[in-house]
């Protein structure tokens, strides 16, 4: 009985990536490859980091806010955490209702931002 040789063929291809002006060459899994992509939190959403229910809201649609001020109040983990308003502006929108169960990640309020004027100063 004859033995087949079995011949490997093993064509790695490497990616190349730059970190702090420095290129590495590596094999990258596919659970890395397939990962959702990242990107940059909109400022104008305010989202829950943790899933909760809304107990309390303080502000209605077109409400002016200023930075600090309450938006809401979100239960969860058997605390309850105060949600502030991270920017002065308007309330553009509100997603929530108050005893409404959220999941992580959620868009609760939408916020239209008003930068101060240097000017005023």
């Amino acid at each position: 009985m004859k033995k087949k040789e079995v011949k490997e063929v093993n064509e790695t291809t490497f990616k190349t990536f730059v970190i702090e002006e420095t290129k590495y060459k590596t094999n990258l899994t596919k659970k890395f490859e397939s990962r959702k992509e990242w990107k940059s939190p909109d400022p104008s959403m305010v989202t829950s980091i943790i899933p909760g229910t809304v107990s309390k809201l303080f502000v209605k649609k077109d409400d002016q806010i200023i930075e600090g001020e309450k938006l809401l109040i979100l239960d969860a983990m058997k605390m309850k955490n105060t949600i502030t308003v991270p920017y002065s502006g308007i309330v553009k929108k509100i997603n929530v209702e108050e005893g409404q169960t959220i999941p992580k990640g959620f868009v609760m309020l939408e916020i239209d931002i008003k930068l101060p004027d240097k000017s005023e100063k």
